[in-house]
């Protein structure tokens, strides 16, 4: 095409799932225009806190007070510090409409999230796409594992992804680098645990990071972990995967990318003579004009909520309340996990131990509830993440000053576990996300977000409590705690859904390939296409989800179907 605004391709957002679509259609020769809201990050150069000292920071890598004070909401993410705030979008930039308390985090780069994220990587195993038509809950997935398990594998090889061959049926092996390995502590615990609990296995957590380069990731430009777990400041060696760092580096090396930062997608355009989408609608963020590109084919991957806000502000005659909204769902069903519950305890003995350097992973316990059939009150059920830790630091009576207070603060202390869960929370239409009348300093409509915990969250959470309590304890643990925290749902950083795939057009939006049902040249591939949620973490999916989708629509277009 002639003209400087028209692509084969247009991939919308370049994070997790948006840098894997623009890979895969830029190595297939396509024209593929890459549209972020962000400002423009480009690996190592635009990472200016990765190599400094705690000392370097203007106030200790914590938050000044007014910084917190504007950003109630990004300020509660754990990766929201002096060293990575400027990868966020700042509370200001975007506001929206709680009508029920929801903590929506954003990124404000390209990269998007995959600069910031815990970098946990678990396939889904058939329990979980076969979960709602077991237990009755959402609709059932167009999807089994045998379809999407080739495209786990393509996505690991590339992304690199440590592990251990555990033969978990709840939790498929995948293709991995050799594995991080438990401390004595959590070795031992992982022991008591599986001799008295046959059913749950203890598994080192798979992680996208490189232990072992590879000659794929070579050829990136990416080395192995250092184990500095400075991961959110963006990681001059490559040694865990983000896009900036991987696939859009290796999409722009073919020549075939257009990488355009701080242009927020407004709307898609649709062309009700030709029956389809003809192209985005963008506002540029810097100079507040509006803008057009047109491509024959759109991949929306702009994360969960904002994938269906530009749906949902997508409107035409033919579609007057959202692009392929003929069922009326669209921005329904949402979903997330839950974290409210956390515990621990202490650990005696163990005191000639302790463990070498940082890890950017921790043992977990696959979901043993509810997977062959409905044994709770609740449904579904939740993974259990822990680790074994040892202080240093010990405080003593007397002057804390000199030679002794410096001797005192390098002392080893004791050791204690703290353990977490991963709830996977069931869709229900009364958890959705709307457009408002409101706008925002963009002139969009602000999203409304009324989402909410269900009664089945707090019993899960109770299950967890008390499964969790009597695991410990049964390796030892004592001084075991309970904490539930009532978070807001939002803060997991998982949300998924609005957009669900699904076998009917009258109860979902998108077929098995992620496309549009109602327009053919539409895909949506990032969290909002989850028909439910797991209790894995859902990154892994979304990039198997695109490259496959990726794959499918290649074909279309040779077939001039799309």
């Amino acid at each position: 095409m002639s003209k400087a605004n028209h692509f084969d391709v247009i991939v919308v957002g370049s994070g997790m799932s948006g840098g894997w679509a623009a890979k895969e259609f830029c190595e297939n020769g396509l024209k593929t225009l890459v549209l972020e809201r962000g400002k423009n990050v480009a690996h190592i150069k635009d990472y200016p806190t990765t190599n400094m000292d705690p000392w370097e920071f203007e106030h200790a890598n914590q938050l000044p007070q007014k910084l917190k004070t504007d950003n109630p909401i990004a300020s509660k993410c754990y990766a929201f510090k002096e060293d990575a705030q400027h990868f966020f979008l700042h509370d200001k930039e975007q506001p929206y409409i709680q009508d029920k308390p929801f903590d929506w985090i954003r990124a404000d780069a390209v990269g998007g999230k995959s600069l910031l994220w815990a970098r946990q990587v678990q396939r889904w195993s058939d329990f979980d796409f076969e979960g709602p038509a077991r237990d009755g809950f959402a609709v059932d997935w167009p999807i089994r594992y045998k379809d999407i398990a080739p495209w786990y594998a393509y996505v690991e090889k590339f992304i690199g992804v440590s592990g251990h061959k555990d033969g978990n049926k709840y939790m498929p092996d995948g293709e991995f680098l050799p594995g991080f390995e438990l401390n004595s502590v959590e070795k031992a615990i992982k022991h008591k645990i599986q001799s008295k609990y046959p059913d749950r296995q203890v598994i080192q957590g798979r992680c996208a990071h490189i232990t072992d380069p590879q000659p794929i990731h070579i050829a990136q430009g990416r080395t192995k972990c250092q184990n500095r777990v400075l991961c959110q400041r963006g990681c001059p060696f490559g040694g865990y995967y983000s896009s900036t760092s991987s696939t859009l580096p290796w999409a722009a090396k073919t020549g075939n990318l257009t990488l355009k930062s701080d242009k927020i997608v407004e709307s898609i355009i649709y062309d009700e003579q030709k029956g389809k989408a003809i192209g985005v609608r963008v506002i540029d963020r810097l100079q507040k004009t509006t803008e057009e590109y047109f491509a024959r084919v759109i991949f929306v991957n702009a994360s969960t909520l904002a994938s269906n806000m530009l749906l949902l502000n997508s409107t035409s005659n033919r579609f007057p309340n959202g692009l392929g909204n003929d069922s009326g769902l669209l921005g329904k069903f949402i979903a997330f996990h839950n974290y409210m519950g956390t515990l621990g305890g202490s650990v005696e003995g163990y005191e000639d131990k302790y463990y070498y350097g940082k890890r950017p992973t921790q043992p977990i316990i696959p979901n043993f509830r509810n997977n062959h059939r409905q044994e709770t009150d609740f449904l579904r059920g939740y993974a259990s993440f822990f680790g074994a830790y040892r202080g240093r630091g010990v405080w003593r009576e007397g002057p804390q000053v000199g030679g002794d207070f410096k001797d005192n603060l390098t002392e080893l202390g004791n050791w204690g576990v703290g353990m977490m869960m991963q709830g996977e929370t069931i869709p229900v239409e009364s958890n959705y996300v709307a457009l408002s009348d409101q706008k925002d300093p963009y002139g969009l409509p602000q999203l409304i977000t009324n989402i909410s915990y269900q009664d089945n969250d707090y019993k899960s959470l109770e299950d967890f409590l008390t499964q969790g309590s009597e695991m410990l304890e049964a390796a030892g643990v004592r001084n075991i705690y309970v904490n539930r925290s009532n978070q807001n749902p939002g803060l997991d950083i998982h949300e998924m859904g609005g957009v669900r795939m699904g076998h009917d057009p009258k109860t979902s939006l998108l077929n098995k390939w992620n496309q549009m049902h109602h327009c053919a040249n539409v895909f949506v591939a990032d969290g909002a296409a989850m028909t439910s949620t797991g209790t894995q973490n859902p990154s892994l999916t979304f990039m198997a989800l695109t490259a496959r989708a990726v794959n499918f629509a290649l074909e279309e277009m040779k077939k001039g179907n799309i």
